[in-house]
């Protein structure tokens, strides 16, 4: 999403700069091509030689430098946005009041691109009335906000006014100046993770599954502009999008009754959940002791909630399920299509090394009820998640 996108960040003289190092190290291998603008109190805090080391271009600190002339109007239309990271309580306030006295604020002040600032500065100064006051001012001209963390200060106090984390500011870059509109007005479901299905009150049956694919599927759709719905099972992920909705359930009935309550609003659902195929008929009321060398359990089917989707699935629905395979995929893959009524079956292989449970990386077979069929590389969760996105978006097209 970041690929290809021109972004200039601004650093300021605050404690906070070293992790402007790791911003620019993670848009850079997002892709991104990152110019860097110092002020003068900046350099005291972060060098600019490893900043011109990651970026590849060199540093701009002053106005003038012998016999050259850092053009500010240039750096400011050059940019899809410009982020300053971390925004001293100083630079925020000659912001706010429209000084010029440094190349930054000159950049700042010509920029007719987006600008997002990430304040940074201990907590009184960051809850005076005059540091909000600025705030206010820098919302009304159109900047956008990153708030402000609380936790550890420079001061040794702890409290609000710790930058964003770096991860945290390219997530909100995604959300607030990157997201698209392919799927604007389109409202979506995604299933992610395991269920759980109790036996007793501290036992359960479960599956390996990370909830990896889901997240990343349920991201790529809100990228695109989608109302993402997000029904997940026990993982150990956070959404990085504060738009999507999620709704944690642990079993596979909780998982159905979430998923049937809003399908009818929905024009996408994409099922990636790892549901449990049975569970215990009976579930103990208390802790089943170990008293024998055997343990019988009587299993009964769960849910099918593919099959209860695909049969109340409405004209201009597109239902997509996921199948992993071990043997026969794509007979098997097919036979899913035709009997849950899904639109789309996604095939995962657990010959594929590095694909399935567990991994950041997996490998895909799309089938489409049309006939199409498209097989990827073994690639990252989140490219994954991008192709099939893409692909769902031709399909409504087509």
């Amino acid at each position: 999403m970041l690929e290809g996108k021109k972004i200039l960040l601004g650093i300021t003289g605050s404690i906070a700069a070293y992790k402007a190092i790791l911003l620019v190290r993670l848009l850079v291998k997002a892709g991104a091509e990152v110019r860097v603008v110092l002020t003068p109190a900046a350099k005291s805090f972060v060098s600019p030689l490893v900043l011109a080391t990651l970026t590849k271009y060199k540093v701009l600190t002053e106005m003038f430098e012998e016999d050259t002339w850092a053009n500010h109007v240039m750096l400011g239309r050059w940019a899809d946005v410009m982020v300053i990271a971390p925004l001293s309580c100083n630079t925020l306030a000659k912001m706010a009041n429209g000084q010029c006295d440094n190349l930054l604020l000159a950049v700042y002040l010509s920029a007719t691109c987006p600008v997002v600032v990430s304040p940074a500065m201990d907590e009184d100064m960051w809850l005076h009335p005059s540091t909000k006051r600025n705030i206010d001012l820098l919302k009304q001209f159109g900047n956008k906000i990153i708030p402000v963390e609380k936790g550890d200060l420079a001061s040794g106090l702890i409290g609000e006014g710790r930058m964003a984390e770096p991860e945290t500011i390219i997530a909100f870059l995604k959300e607030n100046i990157f997201r698209t509109s392919e799927l604007a007005e389109k409202k979506v479901l995604v299933t992610a993770g395991p269920t759980y299905e109790p036996i007793d009150p501290v036992r359960f049956m479960g599956n390996r599954s990370s909830g990896k694919m889901g997240f990343s599927l349920a991201e790529a759709f809100y990228t695109k502009g989608a109302e993402v719905h997000l029904v997940t099972g026990p993982v150990n992920l956070e959404s990085s999008f504060a738009g999507i909705q999620v709704t944690h359930v642990q079993t596979a009935q909780e998982m159905a009754d979430a998923c049937m309550s809003i399908f009818g609003q929905m024009n996408i659902a994409v099922l990636s959940a790892a549901v449990a195929d049975y569970k215990a008929a009976v579930v103990a009321e208390e802790k089943i002791k170990k008293n024998s060398e055997e343990l019988d359990l009587h299993l009964i089917k769960t849910k099918d909630i593919l099959k209860s989707l695909g049969g109340i699935k409405k004209d201009g629905q597109l239902l997509v399920g996921f199948a992993l395979e071990t043997n026969n995929e794509k007979e098997n893959a097919l036979k899913k299509m035709e009997n849950k009524n899904a639109d789309i079956i996604i095939l995962n292989s657990l010959r594929n090394a590095g694909a399935g449970f567990g991994y950041d990386t997996n490998k895909i077979t799309i089938f489409h009820k049309d006939g199409r069929i498209i097989e990827t590389g073994l690639e990252s969760k989140q490219k994954i998640a991008d192709e099939i996105v893409n692909f769902i978006i031709k399909s409504l097209h087509a």
